[in-house]
């Protein structure tokens, strides 16, 4: 990139679909600014490796998580139940720089640290209940690419893999999360660590 004429960090760039939006920033976010707020997050947020049961099994979420908000905004997503610990700079900092783009404010967020290429999150909706009818997801990348999966609930022949980039913003708003299921896949060839922030708005306390 010439650093003399950065790219617009605003280009936004239309993923089209039926029934839902998809807008993705692919450089909202600059990398000096990436490299510095993933090192923070990286060193400064207490990780935690939560646990999950599937068919009567209790086994290790295959990623480090964490959950920061205002106060109240209680989670539960896959049997998990989790209380927001209290926002940081750094993560004050990300949120209003994507609020600017989005036109909204979010309450919470979830964090996702994928340490290597073996770090993954499976097939899954946001629509847990207390996030409201059409939910606004909002997805920071920091860190190393990971391709971000999509397919469509009942239409088979509709699926979308995109690379998220380090920096990147992708905004997931209307339907979306009625019709679209959503992954990050292990992957066999080595990838280094990403972070990952899902910014959300919580509205029922």
């Amino acid at each position: 990139m010439n650093q003399l004429f950065p790219e617009n960090p605003n280009k936004v760039e239309e993923i089209l679909i039926k029934d839902g939006e998809l807008r993705l920033y692919p450089n909202l976010f600059s990398p000096e600014e990436s490299k510095v707020f993933f090192i923070q997050l990286k060193d400064k947020i207490k990780w935690k490796q939560e646990k999950i049961k599937i068919h009567g099994k209790t086994i290790p979420v295959p990623r480090l998580t964490a959950w920061f908000g205002d106060a109240g905004k209680t989670y539960m997503y896959s049997g998990i139940t989790v209380e927001p610990e209290s926002w940081t700079p750094t993560l004050l900092k990300i949120k209003s720089k994507i609020e600017e783009v989005s036109n909204v404010t979010f309450n919470s967020v979830l964090l996702n640290f994928y340490r290597n290429e073996r770090d993954s999150v499976s097939w899954h909706s946001d629509d847990e209940p207390e996030l409201g009818k059409n939910p606004i997801i909002g997805s920071v990348s920091f860190g190393d690419v990971r391709t971000f999966q999509l397919k469509h609930k009942t239409d088979k022949t509709s699926k979308i893999n995109k690379d998220l980039p380090d920096g990147s913003y992708l905004e997931m708003a209307g339907s979306t999360q009625h019709h679209w299921l959503h992954q990050i896949p292990k992957r066999t060839r080595k990838i280094g660590p990403r972070i990952n922030l899902t910014f959300r708005i919580i509205q029922k306390i």
